[in-house]
This record gives structure tokens, sequence and C-alpha cells, in this order.
């Protein structure tokens, strides 16, 4: 199962607020052996998000959506997600008794709206102010708080996903080729990606940084340690083969 992420909001795309959730989800993942395998951010567009969201139901993969579950008019999530289910948005009861208990006779009419998710949904507690996200098979929904959010994304991974925890993750393994250019060695990785199909070979080429002055290549490899180690130390030796000096 794939780990994806959608993340919400106008205010991302204009520059108003710089994103701090893709960063984090990394985080949170990469502490349980897990990594993320794509993201994307969207604004506050109900059709885009619809789209995006069945996509994520229909892909069978784990997906964190940060954002937009609030009950103002920009708050679109809810409604996008019951509508790429083809199913009617209904008070949930778990959620709706969270908000009244917090709220009393001010959860209504306004409040209680953000109890109104996905027909069948199951909730996600909120350790902040006890208003829960909410869940639809593998697609979770928190709120855009970084403060709510995150500890809402550990309770997901941690109560439902425990069996996917991967005590001995991948790693990843890098050196430099100085005075490398990526079109001469074209044929060296392709024979590396067809040697070790169990690893990502990945290249990032630069024209010079403060720390190596001149042009150069940093090749990784990315995988399970022992295969790393290996194909590291070959790719190093047929790149010296080559007449190339490494960093």
């Amino acid at each position: 199962m794939n780990n994806g992420a959608l993340i919400i909001g106008d205010e991302l795309l204009s520059g108003k607020r710089q994103d701090k959730h893709l960063g984090e989800l990394i985080r949170l993942l990469a502490m349980r052996g897990m990594r993320l395998h794509y993201a994307e951010y969207l604004g506050d567009d109900p059709e885009r998000i619809a789209a995006s969201l069945a996509r994520a139901f229909a892909s069978g993969d784990r997906v964190f959506s940060f954002g937009g579950i609030g009950a103002t008019p920009d708050d679109h999530t809810r409604a996008a997600a019951a509508r790429a289910l083809g199913a009617p948005l209904e008070l949930q009861p778990q959620a709706a008794a969270l908000i009244e208990a917090r709220f009393g006779d001010d959860a209504r009419p306004n409040r209680i709206r953000m109890a109104e998710f996905p027909r069948g949904a199951a909730i996600i507690p909120n350790p902040v102010n006890t208003i829960a996200g909410f869940s639809v098979g593998h697609v979770h929904f928190v709120p855009g708080f970084p403060s709510m959010a995150w500890p809402m994304v550990e309770w997901v991974l941690d109560t439902h996903y425990r069996d996917a925890f991967n005590p001995d993750p991948d790693i990843e393994q890098t050196l430099v080729a100085l005075d490398a250019r990526e079109g001469d060695l074209i044929d060296l990785m392709e024979a590396y990606t067809a040697r070790y199909p169990a690893l990502r070979l990945s290249s990032l080429p630069s024209f010079g940084t403060e720390a190596i002055k001149t042009p150069h290549i940093e090749f990784g490899f990315t995988g399970q340690p022992a295969l790393v180690g290996v194909a590291l130390a070959e790719f190093a030796r047929d790149l010296k083969a080559r007449g190339y000096t490494l960093a």
C-alpha cells in the first residue's frame, strides 16, 4: 500500500502560508519505517478536490488529506469527499456528541456541521479541541492546523497500521562524481537500474555548490542496507574506471 498526501488550501498556493504538513508527514512515516510515495497540493476548488479524492478512494492507497474540514464557506473537503463517494453527508453520532459536549447550546446551528461526514465514516480523535476528523476506508481527513493534524495522523498510523511498520526500513547512500555530466553516464545508470531492480537510483546534477565548487553529480541508491552497500561500491568502482574523481 502506497502512502499519499492531499494538502488543501488557497492560502498555500497563494503564498500567504507556507506548508508544514509535507515535511512532518514524511517524518512521521519515517519514524515507523514507512515512506511517502506522492503528494498533491490543491486550492479550495470543490470539483478539483472531489476529483482528487475520487482517485484516492479508488487507489486503495493510504492517503492523508489535510485541511478544509471546518464549517466556513471555503471548507469544501467534507462535501467533496461525499461527492467522490456518491454518498450523502450525515451527522456522525460520535463526532456530533463531541461537539455538543464542548459547545452546548452553541453547537447549533453552525458548529455541528463539522460532524457531517460521508455516510459510513469513522472518527479520528482530535486531542486539541475534540472536534473529530474522519476516515473512509484508507483515506483519512484531518484539519489544516498542524497542532491538531499531526497527532491525529499519528493516531491513525498507530491505531490502524502497526502491521505496516517496517523495523528494517530502506536507506539511501550517495556518492559524488566530480566534473561529470549525466549525458555521458546514461548507459551506466541504465545498466545499474537493470542489475539492481530492487533499488532506486537517483541522479542529481549540480553546477557547483558552496561545499563542492565544481560541477558534479550526486548519485544515490535507496533500498535495503546490504544491497545498497554492494551497489554503491560497484558503482564507485565503475565510475573510477571511467576516470571520474569521487568526493
